[in-house]
């Protein structure tokens, strides 16, 4: 499991003159974000969230003081906040986080494909990016197995799929793109 800080939101801009700030959240939900005792900006001060109204939010500092004013809050625009990985819940059987998946080697058999190299949503769906530009449907059908404790993921590309030239060249030499 990675050790590096989890992105849960964004700054956005300052909400009215006393200090609150608009937040995109990238929590499922975001009324956990007041319940972690410490959210890290990017220059490590810790901080708290208190939702006010939908997508504004009052930030307190590691000494419990709320942000001033709009200037104060127009400094934290863009701030990402971000938690330990270890402070996340547990998931469900079946359910991931992202930043687990990340850096997991994908095999086909005996072969393969590369390591996760990223995770994306656009909407329609998880997509994994694998190696060297594989793009693979995070479904129970293409990926049937995740062994993170293991390290890697068994992937069952469909028919369908076309797999780049040199991408298929490199796995078929027994070279990891």
């Amino acid at each position: 499991m990675a050790d590096t800080p989890i992105l849960l939101a964004v700054i956005g801009r300052p909400h009215g003159v006393r200090g609150l700030v608009r937040v995109q959240c990238h929590a499922a939900d975001p009324a956990s974000l007041e319940g972690y005792d410490a959210l890290f900006d990017d220059r490590g001060r810790r901080w708290t969230l208190r939702w006010r109204g939908e997508g504004i939010a009052e930030l307190r500092d590691a000494d419990g003081r709320v942000l001033a004013d709009r200037d104060a809050a127009q400094a934290m625009v863009n701030q990402r906040l971000s938690v330990e990985r270890a402070a996340l819940p547990e998931t469900d059987d079946g359910e991931f986080y992202h930043t687990d998946l990340i850096g997991l080697e994908a095999f086909e058999g005996d072969r393969s494909w590369g390591r996760v190299k990223a995770v994306h949503d656009f909407g329609a769906g998880t997509i994994l990016e694998i190696g060297a530009g594989l793009m693979l449907p995070f479904t129970l059908a293409c990926v049937p197995v995740v062994d993170l404790a293991g390290g890697r993921i068994t992937v069952s590309l469909p028919d369908e799929l076309e797999v780049p030239g040199e991408l298929e060249d490199s796995v078929e030499t027994g070279v990891t793109p």
